[in-house]
């Protein structure tokens, strides 16, 4: 049967293959996302169903540890691998040749962010699962033997089916595989991605109808009257989206500070259990709390808290809200360093709801104002995912879609916009390739950089020049120059230091003076170039020498040990090849 398949899909078009292929990948990534889904929101029932509301449970303090210690105790017997930071894992997969993802990922970031988050890991499973649609995609790949640039573009189309499955969103499933992992948009690569999360949209609505995490209607018009105080909230959401990046790095660094895994284990757990007691809201994912903002029931954040009491009082209220706002993201970087997975897209929807909600809370309660709670929660949604992930678009067009159409669009674009220009200020990387622009494996949507990023310095280096010892005379030299197709010849001493060279247009002339040849050796004639390469230069670093020196040849030399010559001709040749090779076309 396998080999049917195989055989049924060496003999389709290249185009056609990849359009069937991104149906199953959508089909696979919108089920997966619909089982995790699903099982984090019954463990979550489970646990909690029995809790009041009007006071606080103790259970709180005692769950998170038990979810992120069964993730660990996964992790590290049955999975043996780093599976955290989705996103950030895919974007270094697909900064390397072959773009490989490993098959465990098609399921084991399910199976421990199902624990993590459904006993209270205040993380979000929109990594994991994007994870999980990713390594779908690698997987399927692999097995039909497609080339490098339709595993990126399968991969592209698993995260796609992931992001349009969980939020029946389709436009904002491909926003985020174009922002966010950065795959170039073409024609060629557009059908793909839609197919894939059409398929998984469908898929949600077909099990889950409107109960897929949250569906709004909005009943408060926009106003332009309302037009500066969305302008405010881009500029609020700009500064929370760098606290959000810069603190949750942070926090994350010092907890990973402790080397061994269980004192981890029970410092997180403790420190979180803790602050979910203390503020409920702080659970899991947090859509029951932008659910609650949605629907007027702001104040119910306060539910099942030591706060509970406090929920008609107005000033403690938005104290608390802020207390709360800022305290999501210790919880979010204690869970993940402490060995639970999950990731951040959840905690900045939350946290971009609550902002909204506080800046439109306090301006109603000081200033007399009558500004929608909803609305403002909903564009403070998507700024905050503008300034956080540096993606406006996707921010826009996932609360458009959840919302059921675009009334909205105005306040979204003016919010995301200020939030993304705002951050960008200060942080030209977002929290997903922060790390990897440090390392430099970070591939961008500038084809340029991006070609450049693919090249390898070492495959560039030619070896097929004739060494010279710099005690050769001129008589000896011209027999190897008789038998050389080149027109450089370094010069090699016996441990093998470079130590000059000789070009052909300089010793033309003298080969044919035969009563030279005694008298003059190599030594007289050669000369150490000024630039040369090391084989760990980047290309970038090659190409700016070759800009400075003009020259078309450089050496290559590895601590004064000569390794080669890379030619300014096979650098262009590779470089065309490459970006050939990153059209989807």
């Amino acid at each position: 049967m396998i080999k049917r398949i195989q055989k049924f899909f060496s003999e389709t078009t290249e185009k056609n293959k990849i359009y069937i292929l991104s149906l199953l990948v959508g089909l696979v990534s919108g089920t997966a996302a619909f089982m995790l889904k699903n099982f984090i929101h019954y463990v979550s029932h489970f646990l909690t169903r029995h809790f009041s509301t009007s006071s606080e449970s103790y259970f709180y303090l005692a769950y998170p540890m038990i979810g992120i210690l069964i993730s660990v105790l996964i992790v590290k017997y049955l999975i043996k691998d780093d599976i955290s930071h989705g996103v950030s894992k895919i974007l270094s997969a697909l900064s390397k040749k072959g773009s490989q993802i490993k098959a465990h990922n098609m399921f084991s970031s399910m199976i421990t962010s199902a624990f993590t988050i459904g006993f209270g890991g205040s993380v979000g499973a929109e990594a994991p699962i994007v994870y999980t649609g990713a390594a779908i995609g690698s997987n399927i790949s692999k097995f039909f033997n497609l080339n490098e640039n339709q595993i990126r573009l399968l991969i592209g189309c698993g995260a796609t089916g992931a992001i349009a499955g969980i939020f029946k969103a389709p436009i904002a499933g491909i926003m985020f595989t174009l922002e966010v992992l950065m795959l170039d948009l073409t024609m060629a690569s557009l059908i793909p991605l839609l197919l894939s999360g059409i398929t998984a949209a469908t898929l949600a609505y077909f099990f889950m109808g409107d109960t897929v995490l949250f569906h709004f209607a909005i009943s408060n018009q926009f106003s332009y009257d309302n037009l500066p105080f969305y302008i405010l909230l881009g500029i609020l959401s700009g500064f929370i989206s760098l606290y959000f990046t810069r603190t949750g790095m942070y926090v994350e660094s010092l907890v990973k500070r402790i080397k061994n895994s269980y004192t981890k284990l029970i410092f997180g757990g403790i420190t979180l259990g803790l602050m979910v007691f203390i503020f409920p809201s702080l659970w899991g994912e947090g859509y029951d709390s932008i659910n609650k903002i949605f629907i007027g029931d702001g104040a119910d954040l306060l539910n099942n808290s030591v706060f509970f009491d406090w929920k008609t009082e107005p000033n403690v209220l938005l104290l608390i809200l802020i207390a709360i706002l800022f305290l999501k993201v210790f919880a979010m970087a204690i869970t993940t360093s402490s060995g639970g997975v999950g990731g951040i897209f959840a905690p900045t929807l939350f946290m971009g709801a609550v902002g909204g909600y506080i800046l439109s809370l306090s301006l109603n309660t000081f200033f007399g104002l009558h500004l929608p709670h909803a609305n403002f929660a909903l564009a403070g949604m998507g700024a905050l995912m503008a300034g956080v992930m540096h993606a406006p678009l996707l921010g826009i067009f996932l609360i458009a879609e959840i919302t059921g159409g675009y009334q909205l669009l105005v306040p979204l674009i003016i919010s995301a916009t200020v939030a993304y220009v705002t951050i960008t200020r200060f942080e030209p990387h977002s929290i997903y390739t922060k790390r990897l622009a440090e390392l430099g494996d970070l591939v961008t949507h500038h084809k340029d950089k991006a070609a450049m990023h693919f090249m390898n310095t070492k495959e560039l280096i030619e070896t097929d020049f004739e060494i010279l010892s710099p005690d050769l005379n001129l008589g000896q030299m011209t027999y190897f120059i008789a038998r050389s197709k080149r027109d450089l010849f370094p010069v090699v001493d016996e441990n093998g230091m470079m130590e000059g060279m000789i070009k052909m247009n300089d010793v033309r002339n003298l080969m044919f003076e035969q009563d030279l040849y005694e008298k003059i050796s190599v030594r007289d004639l050669m000369y150490m170039p000024e630039f040369y390469i090391s084989p760990n230069d980047s290309i970038e670093v090659i190409v700016e020498k070759f800009k400075t020196c003009g020259r078309y040849n450089l050496a290559v030399l590895d601590e004064g040990k000569y390794i080669g010559f890379i030619s300014r001709a096979r650098v262009f040749s590779v470089y065309r090849d490459t970006m050939a090779d990153l059209s989807f076309e």
